[in-house]
């Protein structure tokens, strides 16, 4: 065993040992949580935590690990925090737009009474939660008519975050105006890039001009509040609810069948058990010489795995080069998916197995 494998034998056995003092640690967090509930008292305690950091600091004699010790502290304050935040109050869901979009919808059919938390763009709802202010994200990753969310993908590809599920619901595009408009007035059609592909032929057919929007809602939210009368959006009916537009026309999309697949996300991975029907994303890099694709599917392959998909995504950072995105029909969290990940190793640079989960469920 050389220096790097003992080093990093060390840390394992370490991280075990810290393992059993922080289940210790989060079991007298829960003492604290009941009690500041009992007793009405604010999660959040700043005078408190500054003079525990201040104090337990000047324990370490190393200028330079102090530092990085209090930084240790403020984050062990920090997932206390949230884990009080969560025994107290419902888990908080993050979706990209306004309440009445669809990954609203979706976030509510997947969750329930849990609180949806509305946010600007998919990055805004990518990093609630892995900054801790959100449970999870409800983000969708792919449209039967559209295609792949590309921008979602490049997020999980470059973050921390996993894969808990994946959920498909189907959506049904209406044209929506102010009430007392008729489809003769319409002019321009707003809504959201994927909306609007969605429903290019309707769009086409009546030569309506379009205009993008961040999200669906947004646009009917846009009609609602504007005073031009030329002006619809395309949306759900729930929106139309939502914001008291009438629909003009019903179910414009070019396919009946159209749906979007989203993806829940979490900061912990999903543990499955292995006698269960599991479906995996991989995302990988491979390595830049001739044949190293060719080999990574072929590893998949020959280990009995069937890849459904494989896309390949541009990396932002590096142009001409490319990080490809798969999907298996298979759990990887056993010893035969551990020993695929790890041949596959020898010609990926980079791996990222966002856990398994079962085949997506269809949202109702």
């Amino acid at each position: 065993m050389n220096e790097l494998e003992q080093a990093r034998e060390r840390i394992n056995r370490i991280d075990a040992q810290m393992l059993a003092l922080f289940l210790e640690r989060m079991d007298a967090v829960k003492s604290v949580s009941e009690y500041k509930t009992q007793h009405g008292l604010p999660t959040l305690d700043s005078a408190r935590e500054a003079a525990v950091i201040e104090k337990n600091a000047m324990l370490v004699a190393d200028p330079v690990m102090r530092k990085y010790y209090i930084e240790f502290l403020q984050g062990n304050m920090a997932v206390s925090r949230h884990y009080q935040e969560n025994l107290k109050g419902k888990m908080k869901v993050a979706f990209s737009g306004v309440f009445g979009a669809f990954a609203h919808i979706a976030a509510e059919k997947i969750y329930g009474d849990a609180e949806p938390v509305a946010c600007n763009d998919f990055k805004s709802a990518y990093d609630s939660v892995a900054n801790g202010d959100c449970d999870v994200a409800v983000l969708p990753i792919e449209n039967s008519t559209a295609g792949e969310i590309g921008s979602v993908l490049d997020l999980l590809f470059s973050g921390q975050l996993y894969i808990t599920g994946v959920y498909d619901l189907f959506i049904h595009q209406h044209l929506m105006a102010k009430k007392g408009t008729s489809i003769g007035e319409i002019e321009k059609v707003i809504s959201h890039p994927q909306a609007l592909a969605q429903c290019a032929f309707y769009l086409r057919e009546k030569g309506f001009a379009q205009q993008e929007f961040d999200n669906t809602a947004a646009a009917a939210k846009y009609v609602a509040e504007s005073d031009e009368r030329n002006i619809a959006a395309i949306a759900s009916e729930e929106t139309a609810v939502l914001y008291g537009l009438e629909i003009l026309a019903r179910n414009i999309n070019e396919r009946n069948m159209n749906t979007t697949r989203f993806a829940v996300v979490s900061k912990a991975r999903a543990e499955q058990p292995e006698d269960k029907k599991r479906h995996t994303i991989l995302m990988f890099t491979v390595a830049d010489r001739a044949g190293a694709l060719s080999e990574a599917i072929s590893i998949i392959g020959k280990n009995g795995y069937n890849m459904r998909c494989l896309r390949s995504r541009p990396m932002k950072e590096l142009m001409w080069k490319y990080y490809f995105y798969a999907e298996i029909e298979d759990n990887l969290d056993t010893e035969k998916g551990k020993a695929m990940l790890h041949e596959l190793s020898g010609c990926c640079d980079k791996i990222r197995n966002f856990g398994s989960f079962p085949f997506p469920a269809e949202l109702h």
